[in-house]
């Protein structure tokens, strides 16, 4: 090995540091030539480099959601003693995780939130366009709860339920999957409470296009009007560009449709530009029906992603956004 690290330098010509490093594997291994063998891996590294990354960025999502887990398990071991003597033990807890992901919120994507003076002081219900991924949803609650104070529950798919580990994150941050009489209990409580009447049809099958996928549901409107409470719509900017899917496959929505399994590969986590608007609220309206309040608020969502959504979304132009200065719309 002192062999050939001096005559990498000896001679009137020094080799560069790569021909030296292959020089030195050449003789440590016994292999000849082993420098067209480096070149070809790093070629296929490089060939495959973008798939690894569109695949793996995801996962930091899932990494950092255990992360959030983890930390309310070792708060609740150590607040045990003090849960019966606050009448929320999690008030710290749900600080930290709200810091966290409002803090990733802002670096990862340059996450904005605008309209939130139209968020009712009292009970309201925030529908919004579902993306690939709720993660537009996470920011919003995060930033919601540090400036407002204010908790925001959401309605789940039954399979979010089944996932390890997520029992004490969906308790804490008030995440119900229904049915209607537990949807309006929480809005009685004067609390507000988010759904995306798309649901997971919508995260994995819509597109660039951001088309609206709620077919004839109107159950979000029913508790809106038992409630008696506002109806929010709510859209974020570019969020089809953050996190996509290969929902285009037809044998997979076929598959979907089937045994409502949602088998659709996510990729992305690109870091692009998030900008959430919320709109002007429906009041509530005795004489409405849940048609025409569902209608209504299908309107006001195509309206905020025809004023907010440049169409077809482009994840380059998302990207450069986060360079640009935003006039004020909202």
């Amino acid at each position: 090995m002192t062999g050939g690290n001096e005559s990498c330098t000896a001679g009137p010509t020094s080799m560069s540091y790569l021909t030296c490093l292959t020089y030195i594997l050449e003789e440590w291994t016994g292999v000849e030539d082993i420098g067209d063998y480096l070149s070809y891996a790093f070629y296929i590294l490089w060939l495959i480099f973008p798939l690894v990354v569109v695949f793996v960025l995801p996962g930091v999502m899932v990494i950092l959601f255990y992360v959030s887990i983890l930390w309310l398990h070792i708060y609740q071991r150590k607040n045990e003693i003090k849960e019966a003597y606050s009448h929320d033990v999690w008030i710290g807890a749900t600080e930290m995780v709200a810091t966290i992901w409002d803090g990733h919120g802002r670096i990862w994507h340059g996450y904005e939130l605008h309209g939130i003076e139209n968020i009712p002081q009292g009970p309201g219900l925030v529908v919004f366009y579902h993306g690939a991924t709720p993660i537009d949803y996470v920011y919003f609650t995060a930033r919601l709860h540090i400036m407002k104070k204010r908790r925001c529950s959401v309605v789940a798919d039954h399979f979010v339920f089944r996932l390890p580990g997520f029992r004490i994150l969906l308790e804490v941050f008030g995440v119900i999957h229904g049915p209607k009489e537990a949807c309006v209990r929480t809005l009685e409580k004067g609390h507000l409470l988010a759904i995306a009447p798309g649901g997971v049809r919508e995260a994995l099958f819509s597109d660039e296009m951001y088309t609206i996928l709620w077919g004839d549901r109107k159950g979000f409107a029913q508790v809106a009007i038992d409630a008696k409470v506002p109806v929010i719509p709510m859209f974020t900017q570019n969020v089809r560009e953050g996190f996509r899917t290969l929902g285009g496959i037809k044998i997979l929505r076929s598959l979907y449709e089937r045994f409502r399994l949602p088998l659709v590969p996510v990729y992305g986590g690109f870091p692009v530009k998030l900008r959430t608007f919320i709109g002007e609220p429906i009041p509530y309206e005795p004489n409405m029906t849940a048609e025409e309040l569902a209608e209504k608020t299908k309107a006001a969502i195509q309206a905020l992603i025809e004023k907010h959504q440049k169409i077809p979304g482009n994840i380059f132009r998302a990207l450069m956004e986060r360079f640009q200065t935003q006039k004020k719309e909202d």
